[in-house]
């Protein structure tokens, strides 16, 4: 069996966001990079546990990006996967970034396909939707749990107000997210290995960007806080209907 992990690069969320060019590009300088989460700790650590039951698994890994990608790529070959591809290209559009991988995807023929359910920059979470149309395979979003038997994957996965339990026969494309699997921590011996596992750039499919980014725009700032004695009701019911704003 092979399972395609993709990963993607993103900001920690500790770093401070700004913009450059009058609010048209993402300013980079100081920022830290890592592995989105819901890729790294919920779709790859998935697929690394799926392989320990069953070492004859094969975990790819893709990402769409240049080469300051592949420090994020060899971390998550250094978490378990076996071989990875970096596309080499840059770009932010969704269907771009899931064409390129739908390629890599139709040239191997995975039996499974996990992404996370949104990127922390973007949130867009249209990656995982977007491939499975392209490579012509069935989706399941917002997976909790995943389990396998044989050719049959038993999937569990949030909808309003519940859960919802679906049994499909692979292949098939799953977007993953809290409840799938538990952080990990690359240990010594896997970012050793990980140095000389393959990492294949590969150059990007003709293939048209359908958006552009026209500008950022950060959220104002938060405002300070009024205290109010506690014995001066009417000062409170007064700034809640007069300065307060329901969000």
């Amino acid at each position: 069996m092979k399972i395609l992990v993709c990963v993607s690069k993103t900001p920690d969320t500790t770093s401070k966001i700004a913009f450059k060019e009058s609010n048209t590009q993402f300013e980079e300088a100081g920022v830290q990079w890592i592995i989105n989460p819901y890729d790294e700790w919920f779709a790859l650590v998935r697929a690394i546990e799926l392989k320990e039951k069953d070492p004859s698994i094969i975990i790819h890994l893709v990402t769409v990006g240049g080469a300051d990608c592949d420090p994020i790529i060899r971390k998550a070959l250094a978490l378990g996967g076996d071989e990875a591809f970096r596309i080499n290209a840059d770009s932010n559009d969704s269907f771009f970034i899931a064409a390129q991988i739908a390629e890599i995807a139709k040239q191997n023929q995975y039996d499974l396909i996990f992404t996370g359910k949104e990127a922390i920059d973007y949130n867009s979470a249209a990656i995982g939707g977007m491939i499975s149309e392209l490579v012509d395979m069935p989706y399941v979003s917002l997976a909790t749990l995943f389990e396998l038997n044989g050719t049959t994957a038993t999937i569990t996965r949030e909808i309003e107000g519940g859960e919802e339990v679906a049994e499909i026969s692979l292949p098939v494309v799953v977007s993953c997210q809290k409840g799938m699997a538990e952080q990990r921590i690359p240990n010594m011996r896997g970012i050793m290995a990980a140095r000389t596992k393959p990492l294949k750039v590969v150059e990007p499919a003709a293939i048209d960007t359908l958006t552009s980014i026209v500008n950022f725009e950060l959220p104002p700032a938060k405002a300070g806080c009024k205290m109010v004695a506690a014995d001066n009701v009417p000062e409170l019911i007064r700034l809640l209907h007069e300065e307060a704003k329901a969000f």
